[in-house]
């Protein structure tokens, strides 16, 4: 395929941004990035997409999700409104993730998969819990991401919360799963072995997932130093910090995923800068739970791995890109914080060496070699769009509700915003006939 005449923005080490630019890949890998008229004269016989002048660049990578939450859009809590953000644990996510059964799970993934598709978001990085249906839930979730034609990676919250035979479940369906993965390689499946958090993990269950990951070499991908919570438990465990108990048990590390860390100190961050830990941020979900905002300027600066996530709100990234540039001022009172070019690196830069640890292929680039993931959005800048200055067109001109086109891995996923691999009413159909015994169960635990 070979997409012509378009503006094209690369997100390669150059930044460039190519007028009148054209793309050509070949199955699921791009082959070339050029001038159009270069680009026809060198493939006249490759098939052809006119972007008429719309924008193209990778797609958007979401760091940390959960496809799990979907089901709580228009619920009530049951009780008082949560006042912390244990008690939202408590009355929301531990009763609704409960009440899945592995076809809500897998409906869950599909309406977040639709949403994916819809705002040109092609990989993403699943933290998946549901302590009444853990068996075959990794594979329930994979049969959609498959269907989707999207590039994801899964793994299964262990957590001691629901008892032994709940964490020695939940560490089974990842050991599984991703032994499935080593024995049928998907380039777009991925897997991690998922920890909830240290708060609700003994020191066994932090061994068995320990070993577990060392066997199998495989990425950890676990929530750390949300809430203050988080440390008060784990020095009442062992007088340590979060950071340097997980560290204990060999939990940090280049293949570690730690989502949040919001309430951690100087010593932790330097522990995760020398382990080579990577993070990522959440800033709508951490603005809604009322948790705080992490450092995320002083890890940069301390050359930590940063990327960007959702943590289950909707999959539009350029709305957390949005969120996350104007949280940052407002908690810092300082309008030269996380500049536009910093937020790209973390969104589109760190997202693609985090996935980079998942998936086989390169992505969030436009290179030759380079997955051919790519989107399409109607975006005519009234003001020169330059590689010096697209971070801050991207930030301030661009949204999810403007991709027409989504393609994964060579894969036409939306044409037109005509969805082509999911049927998105008739999914969200029956999520709607399967939302109130999901909500009536939550009601009753």
């Amino acid at each position: 395929m070979l997409i012509t005449n378009a503006t094209v923005v690369t997100c390669d080490a150059d930044q460039r941004v190519i007028p009148a630019g054209a793309v050509y890949y070949e199955d699921d890998l791009i082959v070339a990035v050029g001038a159009t008229a270069e680009l026809e004269a060198a493939y006249p016989a490759a098939e052809r997409l006119d972007a008429h002048g719309k924008l193209v660049m990778p797609g958007m990578i979401c760091a940390h999700t959960h496809f799990y939450g979907a089901f709580a859009r228009g619920m009530a809590i049951p009780g008082p409104a949560p006042a912390n953000f244990m008690q939202v644990l408590a009355q929301l996510w531990w009763k609704l993730d409960r009440a899945l059964t592995l076809e809500d799970c897998q409906y869950s993934a599909l309406v977040a998969l639709v949403d994916a598709i819809r705002h040109g978001t092609t990989t993403l990085i699943d933290h998946h819990a549901s302590p009444s249906a853990i068996d075959g839930s990794l594979d329930a979730l994979a049969e959609a991401v498959t269907a989707s034609g999207l590039r994801v990676a899964l793994c299964y919250e262990v957590t001691d919360r629901n008892g032994p035979e709940g964490s020695a479940a939940g560490l089974a369906e990842n050991v599984r799963f991703l032994r499935r993965l080593r024995e049928r390689p998907d380039p777009k499946l991925g897997a991690a072995l998922g920890l909830h958090a240290s708060f609700t993990l003994d020191e066994a269950t932090l061994t068995r997932c320990a070993e577990a990951a060392h066997e199998l070499e495989a990425c950890v991908h676990i929530h750390l130093g949300e809430d203050p919570a988080d440390q008060a438990d784990s020095l009442a465990r062992c007088g340590k910090r979060v950071a340097a108990r997980l560290d204990d048990y060999g939990l940090l590390g280049p293949k570690t995923l730690a989502a949040h860390a919001i309430h951690v100190d100087q010593g932790e961050l330097e522990l995760l800068q020398a382990t080579g830990t990577m993070l990522s941020h959440q800033p709508r979900s951490n603005m809604n739970n009322a948790v705080g905002t992490a450092a995320i300027e002083q890890m940069l600066a301390m050359g930590l791995t940063v990327g960007l996530g959702n943590d289950g709100f909707t999959n539009n990234m350029f709305t957390e890109i949005h969120a996350a540039y104007l949280l940052h001022r407002a908690s810092s009172g300082d309008p030269r914080t996380l500049p536009g070019d910093r937020l790209l690196q973390m969104a589109v830069a760190h997202n693609a060496q985090i996935a980079a640890r998942f998936f086989p292929q390169a992505v969030g680039v436009l290179a030759p070699g380079a997955a051919a993931d790519l989107i399409l959005l109607d975006y005519y800048p009234y003001t020169p769009l330059t590689s010096g200055n697209y971070p801050w067109q991207i930030v301030f001109g661009l949204d999810g509700s403007q991709v027409t086109h989504t393609i994964c891995g060579g894969q036409m996923l939306m044409r037109d915003r005509e969805l082509l691999t999911l049927d998105e009413i008739a999914i969200a159909a029956h999520a709607q006939r399967l939302a109130p015994a999901i909500w009536a169960r939550v009601a009753s635990l």
